[in-house]
């Protein structure tokens, strides 16, 4: 098993520091990327905490929905999967983790304690896996159904605070590009971050004539879809992506079509990725708390098991406001 001062070498930290932040000390004051680097190496290296047997035979399910390529071309799922393992590791538990193109992951879910699924799956999928373990709850999916619990970054809110944004800096000529995403490859899923931009078209009477793009959440999509509208000369002038990773690739477009960022065109994301301090410009987006939306769903998960709550929950998590560089005032 891995020691304090291995992970203490291979994160860059001092002994002292490893052992603060493994133990949750909140008095220690150390930056959100050394705490989460700090748990990666924990992790990757295998380090258990000693002297917990309660919490270490507690075995954490997290099922996802994605693959592991998926994950990497846009960190919102990564995010919310460091989350869980970060809470698992401070406090002693087994994590086992499946992908839902595995062939064998009903079976590896089968003897767990509690399982957290990160995704989308559809209703048949959802039904088999709350049948799989008493302690369910689906991160990043809504679901009406009351018997299910889920747990979610309320994007809608975060749409219409984010296109409200653009309306006060004069914005009316506003493009959404998003993603598609589906359950079980056919049964498509609403997203709400579309059905707000509509709303609120339709509600100010904006034309959304030629604005609406969607393909993939990925840099390269986001890319290729501004591309279209620029090449088809249609009239905008602020883009509102359904995600940071598409926004990089709008950014990356208008640039190449000799255009400038917020000057010709603003630009607004969703997730606040770390990227997005970097981008050039660096990017306006609505900050979605996702890697703690991974924590409170493990957490929810061990206290239903620990404290034995059948009762379901829904909660939502909201997102705020970062204002940087890639938005302005509408060009005269």
């Amino acid at each position: 098993m891995a020691t304090i001062r291995q992970i203490a070498e291979k994160a860059g930290v001092s002994p002292a520091t490893v052992s603060r932040i493994l133990n949750n000390d909140s008095t220690l004051s150390v930056a959100e990327e050394t705490r989460i680097r700090v748990f990666s190496v924990a992790e990757e290296l295998h380090y258990t905490k000693k002297g917990n047997n309660d919490k270490a035979a507690f075995k954490m399910g997290i099922l996802q929905w994605f693959s592991a390529e998926e994950e990497q071309r846009d960190d919102y799922y990564l995010k919310a999967r460091q989350g869980i393992e970060d809470y698992c590791i401070r406090n002693s538990i087994s994590i086992i983790r499946a992908y839902r193109s595995d062939a064998n992951y009903r079976e590896v879910i089968s003897s767990l304690d509690g399982l957290i699924c990160v995704g989308k799956f559809s209703v048949k999928e959802t039904k088999e896996l709350l049948e799989s373990c008493n302690n369910v709850i689906f991160v990043d999916m809504a679901v009406d159904s009351r018997d299910v619990s889920t747990l979610t970054i309320d994007f809608r809110t975060a749409a219409k605070e984010a296109l409200y944004y653009l309306k006060a800096l004069g914005h009316e000529k506003i493009a959404y590009i998003g993603g598609l995403e589906y359950a079980s490859g056919t049964e498509a899923i609403e997203d709400s971050r579309k059905k707000e931009y509509l709303a609120f078209m339709k509600k100010h009477k904006f034309s959304t004539e030629g604005l609406i793009r969607e393909d993939q959440f990925s840099t390269a999509s986001g890319y290729e879809m501004m591309n279209n509208i620029l090449d088809e000369k249609v009239s905008v002038t602020a883009v509102f992506a359904a995600s940071d990773a598409i926004a990089y690739g709008v950014l990356r477009s208008i640039k190449e079509h000799k255009m400038s960022v917020p000057k010709d065109i603003s630009v607004i994301g969703i997730n606040d990725s770390e990227m997005s301090r970097f981008s050039e410009p660096a990017l306006t987006t609505m900050h979605a708390p996702v890697y703690e939306m991974g924590q409170h769903s493990a957490n929810l998960v061990y206290a239903m098991s620990r404290l034995s709550i059948k009762t379901p929950l829904k909660a939502h998590l909201y997102c705020e406001l970062v204002e940087r560089e890639s938005c302005g005032k509408v060009k005269k």
